[in-house]
């Protein structure tokens, strides 16, 4: 059987290190993978003069496949979000994102198990902003006038939130069929559209519309404010959830504290041609180096990866070995530990030999 080709993103501050172990223990599986490795993110920029290559582009369109590790977003400043680019420019419009307990890790409340399904190219990430006091700003403003009959101060800065129908029915559909896949019983549309009547009204129509198609699925609609105290009251009361691009991104974190922080929340970003498996977490460069981070995230994304290459037996092995080293507790990086017992915790590498051993038996 052929290998199949994979495009490599390592990404940057501790992404590097956090994939060679990884490679190694998605190579020990046993499937074969010819990997395409294309650096991206900040390092890029000083030969490049872009975090975002063409070529990074390129190679994920012929392969059809990526794994990435965290790529650093400046705050407030500098260049657009590489994660954002890469999702408008590949189209890939689905966010899945799971958060599941594992033996092992503390948590406040045991046994949560809820897929987040997130929006992934609309709404307030589209990135459709105008800076104060541009004459843009003063168009819209006159618009917004002539429009509504009222408008926003003059010292604004504007961000756009386009929700589109066709975009919210891919994204709801795509929920609705996952949980069919995946023999999950409920979909839980989430939404602000008691007060954003229009764009978060226009989801939630379409997601009643999808709904009405999947009878077998248990629907339920949740204001966003309303879903994250119940969230938290009552996490395994929830199943999937599908939401808009920032309350999405939001949730997901919420729901990864349920299960142990982002350190174990692996991601997929998946469009019709493309998909893009990814650690949650992101590229935390002032611990580039330290070589005792964790690499829970970005290995059971690269399990999703595997399953979506067909290689579901593969992605099953693997999951198990890591259940199984984090259920033992013995070799795990020092964040996974107690606080108290944090000086035994183990290295990347080390936790990484752990599982592969776990595969082999």
């Amino acid at each position: 059987m052929s290998a199949h080709e994979v495009t490599c993103i390592p990404g940057d501050g501790i992404g590097p290190e956090l994939m060679q172990a990884a490679r190694r223990v998605l190579e020990s599986t046993g499937v074969r993978i010819a990997w395409d490795v294309q650096e991206a993110g900040a390092d890029c920029i000083p030969h490049e003069g872009t975090p975002l290559p063409n070529r990074v582009l390129d190679s994920l369109r012929r392969t059809r496949v990526g794994w990435k590790g965290p790529l650093t977003t400046p705050v407030g400043g500098g260049f657009r979000s590489v994660n954002v680019t890469l999702r408008a420019e590949l189209d890939l419009y689905v966010s899945l994102r799971p958060a599941k307990s594992y033996a092992g890790i503390p948590t406040a409340i045991p046994r949560v198990d809820i897929v987040v399904v997130r929006e992934n190219t609309e709404d307030l990430y589209a990135g459709l902003e105008f800076e104060a006091g541009t004459p843009a700003i003063e168009r819209i403003r006159d618009l917004v006038q002539e429009t509504l009959g009222r408008t926003f101060k003059p010292d604004s800065a504007l961000s756009l939130k386009p929700i589109s129908a066709s975009g919210s029915r891919r994204i709801v559909e795509y929920a609705f069929d996952h949980a069919v896949r995946a023999g999950r019983r409920k979909v839980t549309a989430v939404h602000k559209a008691n007060i954003m009547k229009t764009t978060d009204g226009l989801f939630l129509a379409v997601a009643r519309e999808v709904a009405a198609l999947h009878p077998q699925i248990e629907f339920e609609e949740a204001i966003i404010d309303a879903l994250c105290m119940r969230l938290v009251q009552s996490p395994r009361s929830f199943d999937v959830l599908v939401l808009p691009n920032l309350y999405g991104d939001i949730v997901s974190d919420l729901c990864a504290a349920f299960v142990g922080g982002l350190g174990v929340a692996p991601g997929a970003n998946l469009g019709a041609d493309v998909a893009l498996f990814e650690p949650v977490h992101g590229s935390a460069p002032q611990f580039k180096g330290s070589g005792v981070m964790n690499p829970t995230a970005l290995l059971l994304s690269g399990a999703m990866m595997l399953r979506h290459l067909g290689e579901k037996q593969a992605g099953d092995r693997l999951e198990r070995a890591i259940a199984s080293v984090l259920a033992q507790g013995r070799i795990v990086t020092p964040d996974l530990l107690p606080k108290d017992e944090r000086a035994r915790g183990a290295t990347t590498e080390q936790m990484a030999d752990a599982i592969v051993q776990a595969l082999e038996n």
